[in-house]
């Protein structure tokens, strides 16, 4: 997969969705792409089903009933924008969101028409989540993920249906990669979590113990949450990371 037609940054991955997520269709003819989409919408609690093709695409739609589609523009039997249209056409208050390599103003415009939002190739991952739920709590208010309890660790919070984190009441703005480390670390609070657990359970990466993105995102954890506190990640050298 080239920078130029896929996703920057890496994605996050864990287990299946909890019941009670909305469904997302994902429609994009490049696996490696569609593989991403997939994993990182099912880490934060989406349904997902994927599709390759503009058939494939309406066959899903008409055994199911997805809350969003998340459209290539370019496939390979077809238009993606033709496909919106057509899915809109049966399911009025489907979500629409294109992703595209297109840019020019007249293509963004004319998306825009009719779908709720529109990401060009090449995207970070962390933008995509973003705006699919800016645009489900659009359509589904209060009904996209279902209300959990809140993870609390000192003066730290982390709000598990919004993905806000407050320490010491204060917010505290993460990615959505940073909050996946951050509720990893606080779930394994009171003990050193090693760097190839993190890689395996918050960037779903085996045998990559030379990486660096762990080492690169406690930074920036580091760098937002020491403004409101006292340092609270700890590095034991050689070993990993944990909570002071």
């Amino acid at each position: 997969m080239s920078h130029a037609e896929g996703p920057r940054g890496t994605p996050v991955a864990e287990a299946a969705p909890e019941a009670g997520g909305a469904t997302v269709l994902v429609v994009e003819d490049e696996p490696s792409i569609a593989d991403v989409l997939s994993l990182t919408l099912r880490f934060h609690r989406f349904d997902v089903m994927t599709a390759g093709t503009v058939r494939e695409a309406l066959a899903l739609a008409e055994r199911t009933r997805p809350d969003c589609a998340l459209l290539d523009v370019m496939l390979p039997d077809g238009d993606g924008r033709a496909l919106g249209r057509e899915l809109r056409a049966c399911r009025p208050d489907l979500a629409l969101v294109f992703l595209t390599a297109r840019d020019a103003p007249a293509e963004v415009v004319g998306a825009l028409g009719f779908a709720d939002d529109y990401i060009t190739k090449p995207f970070h991952i962390d933008e995509v989540v973003a705006r699919i739920g800016a645009v489900l709590r659009r359509t589904r208010p209060g009904d996209v993920l279902p209300q959990r309890p809140p993870l609390r660790y000192g003066d730290l919070e982390l709000d598990e249906t919004t993905y806000l984190v407050r320490r010491g009441g204060r917010e505290v703005q993460l990615t959505p990669t940073e909050y996946a480390l951050l509720r990893f670390l606080v779930r394994n609070a009171g003990r050193v979590v090693p760097k190839e657990q993190l890689l395996r359970h918050v960037w779903h990466i085996e045998h990559a113990a030379e990486s660096t993105v762990v080492e690169t995102y406690i930074s920036y954890l580091r760098r937002k949450l020491d403004q409101v506190g006292p340092p609270l990640i700890t590095t034991r050298r050689g070993v990993g990371y944990g909570l002071a």
